[in-house]
């Protein structure tokens, strides 16, 4: 027994060597290609245009940062009718400025041309993607609460 010991502790790191520096095992390579499939291979050039693709770190939208009151005079229809909304379509810049304005819902035109001033005035932190600001496609919604006769 402890002769078949002592041969096992002799001979093991010997084994080990061979296998460590045997010429004929192949070594692990790991190789990938880009391919595309067989239908698109001969679509030529209909396929899309090669852009590079972004990768996104995220996607943040515009913050209202700074907002001005509506002015609102005592003919207004919304002296009487109580609440109403407004939704403003604009682009948000780079900047934080509003762009772009026009009215998507309407509460009237005297009350729209209010809404349209006081919302250009409005400063936005700007939206962005992967940490660099872009301009941003906004619809804002806008309640208006009028004064009780």
């Amino acid at each position: 027994m402890r002769q078949a010991l002592l041969a096992s502790l002799i001979l093991s790191p010997v084994m080990l060597h061979a296998q460590a520096n045997s010429p004929a095992q192949p070594k692990n390579v790991l190789e990938s290609r880009l391919a595309a499939p067989a239908e698109l291979a001969g679509a030529g050039d209909r396929t899309a245009s090669t852009k590079a693709l972004r990768i996104s770190t995220g996607v943040v939208a515009p913050k209202l940062i700074h907002s001005t009151d509506v002015a609102l005079d005592n003919n207004s229809s919304l002296s009487y009718s109580g609440p109403r909304h407004v939704v403003v379509g604009m682009i948000v810049g780079k900047d934080g400025v509003p762009s772009d304005l026009h009215i998507v819902e309407s509460a009237g035109v005297l009350v729209d041309r209010n809404v349209l001033a006081a919302v250009s005035l409005y400063r936005f932190a700007p939206g962005t993607v992967s940490n660099q600001p872009t301009e941003v496609p906004l619809n804002l919604d806008i309640t208006l609460v009028g004064a009780a006769r």
